[in-house]
């Protein structure tokens, strides 16, 4: 019997989609499979940025924080429209941090990455700085640093796309069954939760990146590896309607020594988060509780003049973090690291278990995973370049420039709509409105400037098949579109599905300054 890939991925998370995208870049290839939409689970659960994290320096995780300060700024040039440079406050009171401990590991943050474009950490008179007028007068003095924000989803996506379009086989809805050992390959039973049709996929060496269904991959291959010890803690953010006027985020310091941010989010909205607890049960009915809710609520109300109640929450999500259980008692210590289990053994095809990591840190644990695979994948090429993912090439402080030209092109698009369609796609936003003259060229609209022409390329580019697909995940157009106007393009979707589970027809977007 035949080999089919040289490797085989389970999970569509941003690990299992950037180890895709990385291994075909390598030259091998590669053969994904997820069992629902890309970005389902704990990746669309995100704050959002791509940071060092500044907490984890408590912790000692200097080598993490340094891996991922150093990947800011690399992101943000391979990802120009859907990473953007961010400035974060970090209000100091008495009782909490002293403020010679914030000064030190602020130097380190600066110092540790390699920063070059991302402006340094400065001291701020909340008196007189804009960013004082939503805090509580007591406030009087803060630390303003630089982080990036992403949209976590796209990421993905993206991922998956530059993954397919150097020859990987992407299949969403496509669960696998079993995976077994079995002359010198791993065979791999898979079904399409459409169509029920069930198929054999044979691969050198299989890749388990299940995020917070590690275990239950594990448990349908080889036996379990005790080695692979998983904890899964819940993150929960709440979003509510605009708390202030600048574009400034804060990260708030409370009294059990956890950190919440509040960021601008969606141009009308302020996102909240996260809490850190473990969780029980199957991660995909994890969704935030009230206490939760109230926690969040509560925190940034001790920093804001105006009070945040849990009447306020328009939008609640929650995602199962899958860490490496390191011993830590404390859901909010454990490491955020990845760690890479390889089990492999002599003579026989090789399994490697992926848990933990950071959305931050993708790309590094993408090439570690090739790297510690090299043995068992001989005819793998070097490491590849950092190149830019689909749409972002353009200058790294390019943005605005994209946005206008976009808005040349296409008079007819609102300020707002051209932005948002330059924020999400990038240069492709050229291909999906190719040949458009008019907004009725772009068809049907179905709510909060979503259009049939929009939707029709998502599905047939970016393996969107459902309404939540496309206002959670794809955009987060959720937040302005009705019941009503969600229930019809679902409908619209339906009626015009292809073949699921096909993958897209891809483009290169065609743009020149």
């Amino acid at each position: 019997m035949s080999i089919d890939f040289d490797l085989a991925v389970i999970g569509g998370g941003i690990n299992g989609c950037g180890i895709a995208r990385e291994a075909v870049r390598r030259g091998l290839s590669v053969f994904l499979c997820e069992q629902e939409d890309l970005a389902s689970g704990t990746s669309s659960a995100s704050t959002k940025l791509i940071h060092g994290g500044l907490r984890y320096l408590e912790h000692y995780e200097f080598r993490l924080v340094r891996k991922a300060l150093q990947e800011r700024e690399v992101l943000w040039r391979m990802a120009p429209h859907i990473v953007k440079p961010l400035r974060f406050v970090l209000p100091h009171h008495a009782g909490l941090r002293p403020r010679w401990l914030l000064r030190l590991g602020l130097y380190l943050y600066d110092h540790l990455g390699g920063r070059k474009l991302l402006p340094a950490t400065r001291t701020l008179d909340l008196q007189h700085d804009p960013a004082g007028a939503p805090l509580r007068p007591s406030f009087s003095r803060a630390f303003e640093y630089s982080d990036c924000w992403v949209d976590d989803s796209r990421l993905v996506v993206m991922n998956a796309i530059d993954a397919a379009r150097h020859g990987a086989t992407i299949r969403t809805r496509t669960r696998c069954l079993s995976a077994d050992r079995a002359n010198g390959a791993w065979s791999l039973e898979v079904e399409n939760r459409h169509t029920m049709e069930r198929s054999r996929v044979r691969a050198k060496v299989l890749v388990n990146a299940a995020g917070p269904w590690v275990r239950s991959v594990l448990s349908n291959a080889a036996p379990a590896d005790a080695s692979v010890r998983i904890r899964l803690v819940q993150g929960s953010h709440i979003v509510v309607r605009r708390l202030y006027d600048h574009d400034k985020c804060y990260i708030f310091q409370n009294a059990d020594g956890r950190i919440v941010f509040a960021i601008p989010f969606e141009r009308d909205f302020t996102l909240i988060g996260t809490t850190d607890r473990d969780y029980v049960g199957d991660p995909a009915s994890v969704k935030a509780s009230e206490e939760e809710i109230t926690y969040l609520c509560a925190a940034v109300s001790d920093y804001f003049r105006k009070p945040v109640t849990s009447a306020d929450v328009v939008w609640s999500y929650s995602g199962v973090r899958p860490l490496y259980d390191d011993g830590i008692s404390e859901a909010q210590a454990v490491t955020r690291d990845y760690v890479l289990v390889l089990d492999a053994p002599s003579g026989e095809p090789a399994l490697l278990n992926v848990v933990g990591g950071k959305i931050t840190t993708f790309r590094r644990l993408a090439s570690a995973v090739l790297d510690k695979l090299a043995p068992h994948l001989p005819s793998m090429r070097p490491p590849a370049d950092a190149a830019a993912l689909p749409g972002g090439d353009f200058p790294v402080q390019g943005f605005d420039a994209l946005v206008t030209d976009l808005g040349g092109r296409h008079p007819y698009l609102s300020a707002d709509h051209a932005m948002r369609l330059a924020r999400a796609y990038g240069t492709r936003a050229f291909v999906l409105l190719e040949g458009a003259r008019s907004l009725g060229d772009l068809g049907r609209s179905f709510g909060a400037d979503l259009t049939e022409r929009e939707v029709g390329f998502l599905m047939d580019q970016e393996w969107a098949e459902t309404a939540a697909d496309v206002a959670w995940r794809r955009s987060k157009l959720g937040l302005r579109l009705t019941a009503t106007e969600l229930a019809e393009l679902d409908n619209w979707m339906t009626a015009r599905h292809r073949r699921p589970g096909t993958g897209p027809s891809l483009q290169r977007a065609d743009y020149r300054a």
